[in-house]
């Protein structure tokens, strides 16, 4: 399965930013959802389809979070940039 993979280790209530040229899931899951994930089983993830951007999506706890962007089996030159914005202190 081709798509585009970040892992960060991000605090509970912060943000991931999604920019990119081309419509696609933008998925947030943890390391045990994107196993499934690669291997075509069930899982469970926070974001979804997004047509328009910037996608903005909460990190509910603190861990390592797992970003896909995948363009849901179609193919693309796609432009993309992933940001990760801290809680308010």
């Amino acid at each position: 399965m081709q798509h585009i993979h970040g892992r960060e280790h991000l605090e509970g209530g912060g943000l991931v930013i999604v920019h990119s040229s081309h419509q696609c899931n933008v998925l947030v899951m943890d390391d045990l959802n994107y196993r499934s994930y690669c291997s075509g089983s069930r899982f469970t993830y926070h974001g979804g389809w997004y047509e328009m951007f910037p996608a903005q999506i909460g990190i509910p706890s603190t861990g390592y979070w797992n970003v896909v962007l995948d363009l849901g089996g179609g193919s693309a030159n796609i432009r993309y940039d992933i940001q990760y914005l801290k809680r308010a202190a």
